[in-house]
């Protein structure tokens, strides 16, 4: 078989001719990938962030990436301005209310004081009328009347002292619970945000090697970047026993690609090392792939072998076993080539017979990056 070159000068032709192999055809899936552990712990800023009204956090100092932390080492800090002026703007508030609290208890005790003087006064004049009506009983009808008609008076005006007092000493009471309650909800919204500027100072939450977080463009969380307080993640601890390849496959290979197939792993970091792998999951929906039109899918491939130099971030090139064909008759795609007719498309080859290129139809099976099955023809 026979593949023609066409070189300068264009009269010269340039013949190169290879033999079919025969033998075990492998069909693979190429692709490059990212060394990610497959179970870790996140580094989280200010979770309770939102319910102090705060959307979105700079990160202003980070460990270095890489570094290995115990429990409760420094990992990053979170810009603190905006939530120490809503500490000091709740601290105000706090003093505020606190002293119409305090203004509020005098008053109600100096209002309470003065109405139960006036029922003391207003119980001795009702006793003075009592008096005055047991000391008019040999008087004249219209004296006694009168001594009886002011001891009523003052009888009823004490009856209504007294109600009045005890709907003043509600009142204040009503005032007081409801300056009391806001000065709790002002005072727990200071220990919001005091707890808030607490985690603010970020701190490992076990033992691990510190990898900083992703954004959802695949770039790095570093110094600077701002996280959302609805995901407040600016790192992780992964755990490096069990490591996954993250890779992406184009629409065109990802029907090849199942659960369970092997993978062979390489290092970019290290040529000589080869890994074994499996196929874990393949995602259903395509995504854009970055800069591109191309459609990609997600595909996991969790690395069997127990390797401690591994670190996530490290770039793969992993193959993804397809098939396995024996016994099969393949050769080089550049010897393949095309032919549209009405009613089928058809693929022929140059075969040499005699020294001289003679095209022939031939039908074709699987095919990998490189090379193509021949079911029939040569």
């Amino acid at each position: 078989i026979s593949a023609y070159f066409i070189f300068k000068p264009k009269t010269e032709v340039s013949e190169i001719t290879v033999k079919p192999k025969y033998g075990n055809f492998i069909s693979n899936v190429t692709s490059t990938g990212e060394l990610k552990a497959k179970n870790s712990i996140d580094i989280r800023g200010a979770d309770n962030a939102r319910s102090i009204g705060i959307w979105q956090m700079k990160i202003t100092i980070m460990v270095e990436e890489g570094k290995i932390v115990k429990t409760g080492d420094f990992v990053a800090e979170l810009d603190k301005s905006e939530v120490i002026n809503k500490l000091k703007e709740s601290q105000l508030q706090l003093q505020k209310i606190e002293s119409q609290l305090v203004q509020a208890r005098l008053d109600s005790s100096l209002t309470l004081s003065q109405a139960r003087d006036d029922l003391e006064n207003q119980k001795f004049m009702l006793e003075e009328k009592k008096l005055l009506i047991e000391q008019s009983k040999y008087e004249a009808p219209a004296i006694i009347r009168q001594a009886e008609i002011d001891y009523e008076k003052i009888q009823r005006n004490y009856a209504q002292s007294k109600k009045n007092y005890e709907t003043k000493v509600k009142q204040a009471i009503a005032k007081l619970t409801e300056i009391y309650t806001d000065f709790q909800k002002q005072q727990q919204q200071m220990e919001r945000y005091t707890e808030t500027l607490n985690q603010f100072t970020i701190l490992a939450p076990a033992d691990g090697m510190v990898i900083y977080a992703r954004e959802w463009d695949g770039r790095r969380i570093v110094v600077g970047s701002t996280i959302s307080a609805w995901e407040p993640i600016v790192a992780t601890l992964p755990d490096l026993s069990t490591m996954e390849s993250i890779t992406y496959i184009n629409e065109v290979d990802i029907q090849k690609v199942k659960i369970g197939q092997n993978v062979k792993i390489g290092l970019d970091a290290n040529p000589d090392k080869k890994l074994t792998g499996k196929v874990t999951r393949v995602a259903n929906i395509g995504e854009q792939k970055r800069g591109s039109d191309t459609k990609v899918f997600e595909v996991i491939i969790e690395i069997s072998d127990k390797d401690t130099t591994l670190l996530p971030a490290m770039t793969t090139s992993n193959e993804i076993l397809i098939s396995s064909i024996p016994n099969s008759l393949y050769i080089p795609l550049e010897c393949i080539h095309p032919e549209n007719s009405k009613n089928e498309k058809k693929y022929f080859v140059y075969k040499n017979e005699k020294g001289q290129p003679k095209k022939t139809y031939v039908k074709i099976g699987d095919m990998n990056e490189s090379e193509v099955i021949i079911l029939e023809g040569i």
